[in-house]
């Protein structure tokens, strides 16, 4: 397991060398010198990379801060891609215009040599690879940035697909991950404007998604339980898992020739109806999310391949969203409040599924006013006429404006919805996902007043009400003797006291130091006066010791209030 700690406490020892000045010199090179200086680690940067053209500089200077990131971070590779991508799903970590950026990294990435991918597989399977697969094509089928995909066929003759995880692939993540979070920890240190979004915490999360992603056990978990989801269903198709094959390095299911749902030319050519493929594709997706709250979180047409007879076949399971009951009926209420034009209970129901810093609590009145604007601009159009893909960026832009989050679970959800709606118009140009997706916001309203539904709110109602009933004098008693005892302490945190305190201590300095300063003056003068010994050219040495003493001090002064900026 990859140990965040652990990568914490290495990075600062400055390992790994080699690899932190190219992350830095290519940073440098994509126009960030100034964070780099910032940080003052410009010392690890070969002097060689200081010297990019001025044209190539010049025509950098022209892309956004967001294009100039996207392309660093497809310059440093595997890991770094699968950063970006996973932050393009994460609107509460960064910012909309570079979510709209690192939605386009794509990850490509060499295959590796057939002889690695042979002792990984006898490695984790245990036996000879002739004892567990018939037939395995040395040449891959596809190649990502985890891992790659093989087939091949089981003893019994099934044709399988094998995704096989890169050899040495989480020592290569942990390094990337120990310079990660050197970076980050002195980003938010150093740099106010980053420090909002956070980076150690994006880095943390990272390492999470990863990890996870780097467990096959998890993604045949994800494939068997959508393949329950659609059981009784003819129209969906998820591929087979075999467990018996598969491991955390190795994942073996069933291998699929279907055609890619946006190869239009092959769907025409096989006699399959394009109407029914996209009307049951989006039955698909919008069954996981609305009946299930489990659902495939990245639709893309290389994910959804088209069997025979019109049937929808979902692949690559690695990356998946989850959304609570709760949730789900949050979004249906904002739903319809923007369908009712209601936008005081809109941006009530938006604040509600979104995070904000506690500091900094949204104005729900101005927030009314621009859901009033964004609902102007979108919903007196006909529903045909709607894009989620474009609501969803507006809607993020909102969001940000009044420095609210989107929960990640719920932007996975819109941009799952986003991505079958992009791919389903092209099958369907007249193609209504607003349409479509109305009987299951129905269900999702119309199930809250169902009598099982109320029913078992009411148990579980009184049920916590009892608890609290029978727990109450007993957790009261509690702190009754701990306050007895003297055990209970109560901790006041003051707000900002820190703040006040060291102004209050520079406000008695420069009081003191005036009143020094003050004193020596007067002080000087009346030994000048009276001449006291010894004398220069007829003026008390001590009395001009004492002016000079005066005046050092009252530049001092006036230099450290300059250098705040306030007199």
């Amino acid at each position: 397991m990859i140990s965040i700690r652990k990568i914490g406490v290495i990075g600062r020892t400055y390992r790994n060398l080699n690899r932190y000045r190219q992350i830095l010199g290519t940073l440098f090179k994509y126009g960030f010198g100034d964070i780099i200086e910032l940080l003052s680690i410009e010392q690890y940067i070969e002097i060689g990379l200081q010297m990019i053209s001025k044209k190539r500089r010049e025509r950098l200077e022209r892309l956004s801060r967001a294009e100039r990131v996207r392309m660093a971070i497809e310059e440093l590779g595997p890991t770094f891609i699968k950063f970006g991508q996973i932050l393009s799903t994460r609107p509460d970590l960064v910012p909309p215009d570079f979510i709209t950026e690192l939605s386009l990294l794509q990850d490509k990435v060499p295959s590796f040599p057939f002889e690695e991918a042979r002792t990984i597989l006898t490695e984790e399977l245990g036996d000879s690879i002739s004892d567990v697969f018939d037939d395995l094509d040395p040449e891959p089928l596809a190649s990502a940035s985890i891992g790659q995909v093989h087939r091949a066929s089981l003893k019994d003759g099934e044709q399988v697909a094998v995704k096989i995880q890169r050899p040495k692939i989480r020592k290569l993540v942990e390094i990337d991950l120990e310079i990660m979070l050197h970076l980050a920890t002195l980003m938010e240190r150093h740099v106010t404007e980053l420090s909002f979004h956070r980076p150690i915490k994006i880095v943390e999360e990272f390492a999470k998604s990863i990890e996870r992603e780097m467990d096959y056990t998890i993604e045949a978990g994800s494939m068997e339980r959508v393949s329950a989801q659609f059981i009784d269903n003819p129209h969906v198709y998820v591929p087979k898992v075999y467990r018996a094959a598969s491991t955390a390095r190795v994942l073996t299911c069933e291998y699929i020739d279907g055609i890619k749902i946006s190869n239009l030319d092959r769907l025409e050519a096989s006699g399959l109806d394009r109407k029914t493929i996209t009307d049951r594709g989006a039955d698909v997706v919008l069954s996981q999310i609305f009946d299930h709250g489990f659902f495939h979180a990245d639709p893309h047409p290389g994910n959804v391949f088209v069997l025979p007879h019109n049937v929808i076949c979902l692949l690559d399971f690695g990356m998946m969203g989850s959304v609570d009951r709760g949730l789900r009926e949050d979004f249906v209420e904002l739903v319809d409040s923007a369908v009712h034009r209601d936008e005081n209970r809109a941006a009530h129901v938006l604040i509600k599924i979104t995070d904000w810093d506690t500091d900094q609590e949204p104005d729900e009145r101005v927030l009314s006013r621009d859901v009033s604007d964004f609902m102007g601009l979108h919903l007196y159009k006909p529903l045909k006429d709607l894009e989620i893909g474009r609501l969803l960026q507006q809607l993020l832009e909102l969001a940000s404006k009044h420095r609210l989050r989107i929960r990640p679970e719920l932007f996975l959800m819109l941009k799952a919805l986003s991505t079958v709606e992009g791919v389903a118009r092209q099958l369907y140009p007249e193609f209504d996902m607003i349409s479509k997706a109305e009987p299951f916001i129905r269900r999702i309203k119309m199930a809250r007043f169902s009598p099982k539904r109320v029913s078992g709110d009411l148990i579980r109602f009184f049920s916590h009400s009892m608890e609290f009933v029978q727990n109450f004098p007993k957790d009261l008693l509690e702190i009754t003797r701990s306050m007895r005892d003297k055990k209970l302490s109560m901790i006041l945190e003051l707000k900002d006291l820190d703040t006040m305190l060291a102004t209050h201590d520079q406000i008695s300095n420069r009081i003191s130091f005036s009143i020094i300063i003050a004193a020596l003056i007067i002080g000087s003068a009346l030994i000048v006066i009276s001449k006291t010994p010894p004398l220069l050219y007829g003026i008390s040495l001590i009395g001009i010791i004492g002016f000079l003493a005066a005046a050092i001090m009252g530049i001092w002064l006036l230099v450290a209030i300059l250098r705040k900026g306030k007199l």
